[in-house]
């Protein structure tokens, strides 16, 4: 493809090369650079891409896109941003992938997960259309598993995996849209047909400088939609739809005014049920996921299918036949009268909530075991401590993916939001031996949450990945509690 093609629709401040000149490929990793690619240059918050254009040079690069004049002799394009431009130049040697799909785009702290799995089984039930996924969990093209490594990738692999998509025939895709990606112009030339809010808590302070410019940077995506749906129940709501521009639906639990509203809601262990009301329209629906924030995530499932033309009544059929996601309030079995859940709440809110709609239906103790991950949000520890404390019976508090940090030093931060709170409480800095410890101790119907790692299978101590998966750790105690009993 020539250089100019590539160029499309980018703001040029400076050109030293031939625009009519061939590119084999974009790259934006100088390791990955191959001979006849060009090489965007990005400045980074751990290293600037610039410093690597040397590197790009001797593995073939033959062309470099960047926001300064390199030292190398190369020829090369100064652009106002980079990351926007890698956005623009990938979309442009994709072939504009995503302008052959409809892009429904979900963001918000907690529910993206499900909501996505959600709106992609929902649209599958009343369009009979392959979809496309992109999540924190997985990417899939129809039924077909791809594996992540983030909750948005970059944006040439997404424009790539956009591609493939189209290739492979989906007519939609669904997506979480993660502040991050807004922020670093990983979406950048997307124009989504619907875009949901969920909600917005605590998360990501060690990237934003603030809840508003968390807010701020959720709101990106309503001035990038052709429509959006939003909880108006959430305190950011208004500073969302103030940002949009484009038609907004509103839906909520205690807001009578929203357009769409949950009412006569029914928790149960497994599930929850409760009353759709729209516009002289009631619908009842039950979605096989159980708390009240599966209330809400339905309700935002069913303010994307209105907006993309289905009635309620289909929306509500659809969320019948729906199953759980893996490690969102996922039942692991057990071998006696309690229960094991895991679940992915790593924010104070979502812990929260997962815990406030376990003591909801328990008939023993709600036992919290969770820590906090290192190299992240350093405030949210003892916050989430205390609310384990207030919302649990038991409290258990362990590692999670402890990075770069000292374990115990973690701990010891969450630890002091316990202080004062007579919840009776247990420190257990190996997250195997904690789960093997309150199996170990459990009590007749207590509900146990694993949670923080969800549908993680692995645990992130110092930079690399080792292999940790709730499910099994779980199987493999009950085996040994099995061959320990005469």
């Amino acid at each position: 493809m020539k250089l100019a093609d590539l160029l499309e629709g980018i703001e040029v401040v400076e050109v030293a090369a031939d625009m009519n000149m061939e590119i084999g490929d974009i790259s934006y990793d100088s390791r990955n650079a191959k001979p006849g690619d060009l090489f965007v240059a990005i400045a980074g918050f751990e290293s600037d891409g610039h410093a690597y254009i040397g590197s790009a040079v001797q593995n073939g690069a033959v062309a470099i896109v960047c926001e300064r004049v390199p030292e190398q002799e190369i020829p090369y394009v100064i652009v106002k941003n980079s990351r926007s431009a890698l956005a623009l130049t990938s979309s442009n040697y994709f072939g504009k992938p995503s302008e052959k799909m409809k892009i429904i785009g979900v963001t918000g702290t907690n529910g993206k997960t499900t909501s996505t799995m959600l709106i992609k089984h929902m649209i599958e039930m009343c369009e009979k259309s392959k979809v496309g996924l992109v999540g924190t969990n997985q990417n899939m093209i129809g039924y077909k598993v791809l594996p992540t490594e983030r909750t948005t990738p970059e944006s040439y692999d997404l424009q790539k995996l956009f591609k493939e998509m189209a290739d492979k025939g989906c007519k939609y895709v669904v997506m979480e849209v993660s502040s991050h990606s807004l922020t670093l112009d990983r979406v950048g030339g997307i124009n989504f047909e619907v875009g949901l809010f969920t909600n917005l808590t605590q998360d990501h302070l060690d990237f934003h400088d603030s809840m508003d410019d968390y807010a701020r940077a959720k709101a990106v995506l309503f001035t990038r939609c052709n429509k959006g749906a939003v909880n108006i129940d959430d305190a950011y709501a208004a500073m969302v739809i103030e940002h949009a521009t484009c038609p907004i639906l509103t839906f909520a639990i205690e807001k009578d005014e929203a357009e769409l509203v949950g009412k006569d809601i029914k928790l149960l262990p497994t599930a929850v049920k409760f009353c759709a009301l729209s516009t002289n329209i009631l619908e009842r629906v039950a979605l096989n996921i159980p708390g009240k924030f599966s209330v809400y995530n339905a309700l935002g499932v069913i303010a994307v299918g209105i907006q993309l033309g289905y009635s309620m009544a289909d929306c509500a059929a659809a969320l019948k036949t729906a199953t759980g996601v893996m490690g969102r309030v996922e039942v692991v079995p057990t071998d006696d009268d309690y229960t094991v859940l895991i679940d992915y709440a790593h924010t104070p809110d979502a812990l929260e909530n997962v815990l406030l709609s376990m003591k909801e239906v328990a008939e023993g103790r709600v036992v919290a075991l969770f820590g906090c991950g290192g190299d992240r949000d350093k405030t949210k520890r003892p916050i989430m401590g205390k609310i384990a404390a207030k919302c649990a019976d038991f409290v258990i508090v362990t590692s999670d993916n402890p990075r770069t940090e000292e374990p115990d030093a973690i701990i010891a931060d969450i630890v002091v939001g316990l202080e004062g709170i007579k919840t009776p409480q247990r420190v257990i800095s190996d997250r195997r031996e904690a789960i093997a410890w309150a199996i170990d101790h459990h009590k007749p119907k207590d509900i146990i949450v694993l949670a923080g790692k969800g549908h993680e299978t692995y645990q992130i101590i110092g930079k690399t990945k080792h292999h940790m998966d709730e499910r099994e750790i779980v199987a493999e105690h009950l085996e040994k509690r099995k061959s320990r009993k005469p």
